[in-house]
């Protein structure tokens, strides 16, 4: 039997299973699609009923998954880079951070979010476990480790005289395999008066609006309020302040600061807790019943494509992002069904989806291809793609979004 991955109780209850899929994030060359040896991993997850942390149930390490292939590149995405920007601002001016201060990043991709700080000469670093990001990263001036960030990690940048005023570690939380680990480093690190934010997607909103697509192997967990107070009070850490944000289909901003900070909660900390103890979070039973509602999403979206071909419509997708191919991966699409996906990371053009082996190409292709539908897979950055691409509309050309249920955009 599994056990949780933060209170170690045994682990008995199903939340979502989505069956064996491809990692997310593994795009595949020609070569790769010809030798048709794809590995396929369990996406299970379970809930645990005595912390209430949802979890997935496997253990692909995150060497697999986190490697020097990785094709993800954060500032891809304007709107995220603009999110980042935004941040910068907002916590220079909330914590006074200037030339002595220093801001760290944990997971810092490629530079998206310390740059900002970097141009108002605030000294910076990132933590970075995937080496072709972080040179990305060094090429702009951020400095930045290969490392994968832990306790040890921590003790040794302390060591070393890097103590931080702002941590962050944006969508990070969630991909690490070992979240007591991961989380026993931050204390090592942060300034004593110092300031350390998290961003997660928020598992009330997976579970309200369906969004089960977020679940893939990269995501060890889904993350409540209520289940990472738990794990930052076990590490000497608590929550002050928190913002709801619309990143990724609804996420949380959390800030933190040791137990023993000057720091006063506040409304925002107050609320979220509130609302997810009136949808049930902190009971068992609210987890139930999610395989039913995904199912309905799944049978949508089928039914949409069965019409399609029957009226002899070409479907495309945008963004060959990884919650895209939890999507068709648990809905078997194939690329008889879809002739292409489009993605502006250069990295991944010229690959194929893992599962459905559609072939990514540059944005630029859909004036060529001319699809009588642009399936927006992103689903968080609709309204970002359909301004990108709104000249589809020239050829007849519509979207189609199918969260939470499949429909053809006006």
């Amino acid at each position: 039997m599994s056990l949780c991955r933060f209170c170690r109780s045994p682990l008995t209850r199903t939340f979502l299973d989505l069956g064996d899929q491809p990692l997310a994030n593994s795009y595949l060359t020609a070569d790769q699609l010809a030798a048709g040896n794809e590995p396929a991993f369990p996406l299970n997850t379970m809930v645990c009923d005595a912390c209430f942390l949802v979890q997935a149930d496997h253990e692909v390490p995150a060497e697999a998954i986190f490697d020097e292939g990785y094709a993800y590149f954060s500032s891809f995405s304007p709107g995220w880079v603009e999110h980042a920007r935004r941040y910068a601002e907002a916590t220079v001016e909330r914590f006074g951070l200037g030339p002595e201060s220093l801001v760290i990043e944990v997971a810092s991709n490629d530079g998206y979010l310390l740059k900002h700080f970097l141009a108002k000469d605030i000294p910076v670093l990132g933590i970075e476990p995937t080496a072709n990001t972080a040179e990305a990263a060094r090429a702009i001036g951020v400095r930045t480790d290969v490392v994968f960030f832990n306790a040890e990690t921590g003790r040794n940048l302390a060591a070393r005289g890097d103590r931080a005023d702002l941590m962050a570690a944006n969508n990070v939380l969630a991909h690490v395999p070992d979240l007591n680990a991961f989380v026993a480093g931050f204390p090592e690190v942060l300034k004593p008066q110092g300031v350390l934010t998290f961003e997660f997607p928020h598992l009330l909103n997976l579970i309200q609006l369906v969004q089960f697509d977020t679940i893939y192997h990269e995501h060890y967990s889904y993350l409540s309020l209520l289940a990472v107070e738990q794990v930052l009070a076990a590490h000497g850490l608590r929550v002050f302040d928190v913002e709801q944000l619309p990143t990724h289909g609804g996420s949380l901003r959390l800030f933190c600061c040791h137990h023993a900070a000057g720091f006063e909660e506040t409304d925002g900390l107050r609320a979220v807790r509130a609302a997810e103890a009136a949808a049930g979070l902190n009971r068992a039973e609210t987890y139930d019943g999610f395989t039913a509602r995904v199912e309905a999403v799944r049978d949508s979206f089928l039914a949409f494509l069965a019409t399609a071909k029957d009226e002899g419509k070409v479907i495309a997708a945008y963004g060959a992002a990884a919650k895209g191919n939890t999507f068709l991966n648990y809905c078997g699409v194939t690329s008889d069904q879809i002739l292409e996906a489009y993605d502006a990371n250069p990295a991944k053009q010229g690959r194929y989806l893992p599962g459905s082996h559609v072939p990514i190409r540059a944005p630029d292709a859909v004036k060529a291809s001319r699809p009588d539908y642009v399936l927006i897979l992103p689903w968080n950055l609709k309204d970002e793609i359909v301004r990108q691409l709104a000249f589809i509309a020239d050829w007849g050309g519509r979207f189609v979004v199918a969260s939470p249920v499949t429909r053809i955009l006006d």
